[in-house]
């Protein structure tokens, strides 16, 4: 026993190392951008408020380290050990069953959602919200488990259930009810959280690996697209049937009011938020263990250790972008916004390609795509698809709070866009690209972008408009990496065809001297 907890201890260090770099690499770009303007004439930060900053960016890095080695550790070797426990049992049902509940359990204890139902409690009841959301992330991780069973193709469930989403869309612009869409939308992101996606993920690639085929790797990927369709569908319908008019008040972003309240108040709540969230997967894990996994004391510890990691790392997390990022994110959109859109504009490109390397749940999404592609789509590939696809969904969103149009005017177009990419690149590059956009959406998005984006609205529009212009940020970031990757995949394709092309032509171009013919 001993000989074990000096080997853990000795991995566990040398990993924690290797994290560490990691996260310095993801978070220093995001703090020079806003230590750089701190300094030029468009933006007026205090020194107190790059003091503190400065704290939580070093918060951030360790929260983030931390997240990603319990991730590793404990996160996505739990979803792996039950997809595939539960699929070598052979009982269908069960396995459906423990999904469906999975999904809706989880989904109930994701902050973020806890957060969306607070902000549209005045029309619709919240715990009401908050369930029906659950229920549509069960029903489609279901779904979208069955898939992976029966090997059904994820480009035409995609395609029928966004062409059913966008009905439901268009019934409730006919009802006079548009004002619903952003927040509708913005919730399919907000409910693949950083807690939930590593499990999710590895749920996916045991129950693929388990079933085996030759499409293993493809079918591990599509439960992240799938289970981010639920949750627009739910608040859809639920729009559909909410009485009155949907009111949303513009929260008080000051970093003083924030402070006020006290550090030690702020942990305690993170650490309830994402105790909440964790031990829900816990208690499903360790009852599974109890009847079907039986997995080996080491491996218990190993996980027991990684979910202490996890919540470490999460509660820093989530601790510093509220203490620091929210606050400085929404002074530089309403201040870049009075000195200049056009400014605004070019700086939120810059800065959407930049904060998606902070994401937590993008290193874990990455790692797996590389694994299980056998290094056909690396991890620079894929984190410069998805920086590219991120800075060019910020920038259009400050553009439309600029000229202030629908969400429907980049969505439609942009779905379509990709769902005919879908054609023509390999499958694999569709699942893990839909996969990408529920995953690129995270708590970094939705405590830092989303505020800067609320800002410049308040700014440019009026606070009255922040529903209608600023929400919809989520589902921006969601929507550009699914045609950036599938670009990549095309990118891919075309490669191979002109490799091909090029050998036809020199075995054609080769002198008849060097043929034997026989007679």
């Amino acid at each position: 026993m001993a000989n074990a907890f000096s080997v853990i201890k000795k991995d566990l260090v040398k990993s924690l190392r290797e994290k560490l770099r990691e996260s310095l690499i993801s978070v220093v770009p995001v703090s020079v951008l806003v230590f750089v303007l701190s300094i030029t004439p468009w933006v007026d930060i205090s020194r107190k408020e790059l003091t503190v900053f400065t704290i939580a960016a070093i918060l951030l890095i360790v929260g983030i380290s931390l997240f990603n080695l319990g991730a590793d550790m404990a996160m996505t070797p739990m979803g792996q050990y039950i997809g595939e426990g539960l699929t070598k049992s052979r009982k269908l049902g069960v396995l459906l069953g423990v999904c469906f509940l999975m999904g809706l359990l989880i989904t109930i204890a994701e902050p973020d959602l806890t957060v969306l139902a607070g902000q549209v409690s005045a029309v619709m009841n919240g715990t009401l919200l908050i369930v029906t959301v659950g229920v549509g992330v069960g029903i489609f991780l279901l779904l979208a488990v069955v898939k992976i069973l029966f090997h059904v193709d994820l480009t035409s469930l995609l395609m029928f259930f966004y062409m059913i989403l966008f009905c439901i869309a268009a019934t409730l612009i006919e009802a006079g009810r548009g004002s619903f869409l952003p927040l509708s939308f913005d919730s399919g992101g907000v409910t693949t959280g950083p807690i939930t996606v590593p499990f999710i993920m590895a749920l996916g690639v045991g129950i693929a690996l388990s079933v085996g085929g030759r499409n293993a790797s493809e079918n591990s990927f599509g439960l992240i697209a799938l289970c981010s369709v639920g949750p627009i569908v739910a608040v859809l319908l639920l729009s559909l049937t909410s009485s009155g008019e949907l009111s949303y008040a513009v929260p008080d972003f000051s970093m003083e009011t924030i402070l006020g309240k006290g550090l030690g108040a702020l942990l305690a709540g993170k650490m309830l938020e994402v105790g909440k969230s964790l031990a829900l997967i816990i208690i499903f894990f360790f009852v599974l263990q109890a009847i079907v996994l039986k997995l080996p004391k080491s491996k218990i510890i190993q996980i027991i250790i990684g979910i202490v990691n996890a919540f470490l790392g999460l509660v820093l997390f989530l601790a510093a972008v509220t203490l620091a990022f929210m606050p400085v994110g929404f002074k530089i959109g309403s201040q870049l916004a009075a000195q200049s859109p056009a400014l605004l504009i070019g700086f939120a490109f810059i800065l959407g390609m930049v904060v998606v390397l902070a994401e937590p749940a993008v290193h874990v999404l990455n790692n797996q795509v590389e694994e299980i592609t056998g290094g056909e789509v690396s991890k620079t590939q894929m984190m410069i698809a998805l920086s590219v696809g991120v800075g060019v969904s910020i920038g259009l969103s400050v553009l439309r709070v600029h000229f202030g149009f629908s969400l429907l005017y980049y969505l439609i177009p942009g779905y379509l866009l990709s769902l005919g990419l879908s054609f023509f690149v390999p499958k694999l590059y569709t699942a893990i690209a839909f996969d990408s956009g529920g995953v690129a959406s995270g708590p970094l998005t939705s405590s830092f972008i989303l505020p800067l984006v609320i800002g410049a609205c308040c700014t440019l529009q009026g606070e009255s408009a922040v529903l209608d212009f600023a929400f919809g940020v989520v589902s921006m970031v969601a929507l550009t990496p699914l045609i950036t990757i599938q670009c990549l995949g095309f990118k891919s394709v075309m490669s191979v065809r002109r490799r091909d092309n090029k050998a036809m032509k020199r075995i054609l171009a080769a002198a008849d001297d060097q043929i034997i013919y026989f007679e």
